[in-house]
């Protein structure tokens, strides 16, 4: 065996899930050599395969690199060493070389077994307490927490590609398309929210203002109304221009039926905002009956959670909204967990910090007329992601219309 080589060997469904590709291309494209020593594949459908590799790097800084990547791909050494930790030296700090995570599911080799990391996203650390490992973020470190460094005794385990049948994930990928036929996605996308939603699976929406602004807040609102959607995270913006709508028929001051420009409507924003510090609160409003109608009205009708996360835009912002960040990324998460299908629509922002909190098993759907803000979401890591390049105020009434067939 060559100076500076690893046998690594991987288990799964390696040829139709791309495991064993991702990992021979990840060796390759940083110059790295790979020989296959044994390769078993399954036979029948839910059989997996494995493959033992050797692998040689030019340094051992060299075979370090590649051994880092295709561990992330789901590959661990052949001869499997004990996870290494380190204490943190104070309070929100990590010791140097500390491990990344991904979004898959992972587990460390700690006293002679494998451990499940708990409460799985990306970019952070994983903190490991008696025989229990957890994925903690930076502000979460405390003094003396032993955290797990480097890659060895880390085992990282990609999600399979769906096998439960042709949805619109299998049917789509994980890709983004303004090409593909659009009533024929809004179909599949309202067939995949109406099975996930019958099987007891939990959806969360992830809204911005251009929804209000498209003409699409009609079509949110309903999708609460009926019990589709068990969440709603969200800024100041779509809050307010949602609230303005329902009450003033404008968003931005055009008004949002024909496109025309309200009189004095440049004022109607602030007028909505006014309206909800005069009620005390959203809930206020609806209870006085001076919100009869958006999707704010249908949170608050039907109680499900609606997390408003400030930034330094806000006007006002609501007395709803939370502008600490980290108690927002708290709240977010904790409406996140179990969370089986998530929608994310028109909002770069807020989509971003709620994908960094998914498992990379969570099914999503982005639709956003901007091509960048897709692809930028479909690469934070979901096997099981579907791209939608669209007005969202044409797409979004004409899953409605195929939500009603399905009802």
């Amino acid at each position: 065996m060559a100076k500076y080589s690893q046998v690594i060997e991987v288990r799964g469904h390696l040829i139709d899930s791309l495991i064993l590709t991702k990992i021979f291309d990840e060796i390759m494209d940083v110059k790295g050599e790979f020989e296959v020593q044994e390769i078993s594949i399954g036979k029948k459908k839910n059989d997996q395969s494995y493959a033992r590799l050797l692998v040689q790097g030019k340094n051992q800084k060299h075979l370090d690199e590649i051994l880092d990547l295709v561990y992330r791909e789901g590959a661990t050494a052949k001869s499997q060493k004990v996870v290494v930790l380190k204490s943190a030296s104070k309070n929100m700090l990590m010791p140097e070389n500390f491990y990344s995570t991904t979004n898959n599911n992972t587990q460390i080799f700690y006293k002679n077994r494998w451990i499940n990391v708990g409460n799985m996203m990306m970019d952070k650390c994983i903190v490991v307490k008696g025989n229990k490992a957890t994925c903690v973020p930076i502000r979460e470190i405390k003094k003396g927490d032993k955290i797990v460094v480097g890659e060895k005794g880390v085992k990282v385990t990609p999600p399979e590609r769906p096998r439960e049948g042709m949805n619109v994930f299998e049917f789509m990928g994980s890709s983004s398309s303004s090409e593909r036929p659009t009533q024929h996605i809004a179909r599949r996308v309202a067939e995949d929210i109406y099975k996930t939603k019958k099987s007891g699976g939990k959806i969360v929406l992830v809204g911005g203002p251009a929804i209000v602004h498209t003409g699409a807040a009609d079509s949110i609102a309903s999708l609460v109304k009926h019990g589709f959607i068990d969440a709603v995270l969200a800024g100041n913006a779509l809050a307010v221009h949602d609230i303005e709508y329902a009450t003033l028929g404008t968003s931005l001051g055009m008004n949002v039926r024909d496109g025309t420009l309200a009189i004095r409507g440049h004022r109607n924003h602030m007028d909505a905002i006014n309206a909800v510090f005069k009620a005390g609160s959203i809930s206020g409003m609806v209870k006085t009956g001076k919100l009869k109608k958006g999707i704010m009205y249908e949170c608050v009708k039907r109680k499900i959670p609606l997390v408003l996360a400030g930034s330094i835009r806000d006007d006002g912002p609501l007395p709803d909204v939370i502008i600490d960040v980290i108690t927002a990324q708290k709240k977010y998460k904790e409406v996140l967990k179990n969370a089986k299908l998530v929608i994310m629509i028109s909002t770069m922002l807020h989509s971003i910090a709620t994908g960094n909190m998914l498992p990379a098993d969570v099914k999503v759907i982005v639709i956003d007329i901007n091509q960048p803000a897709v692809t930028k979401l479909m690469d934070r890591g979901t096997w099981q992601a579907l791209g939608i390049v669209t007005d969202v105020g044409a797409f979004l009434p004409l899953v409605i219309n195929e939500m009603k067939k399905l009802m």
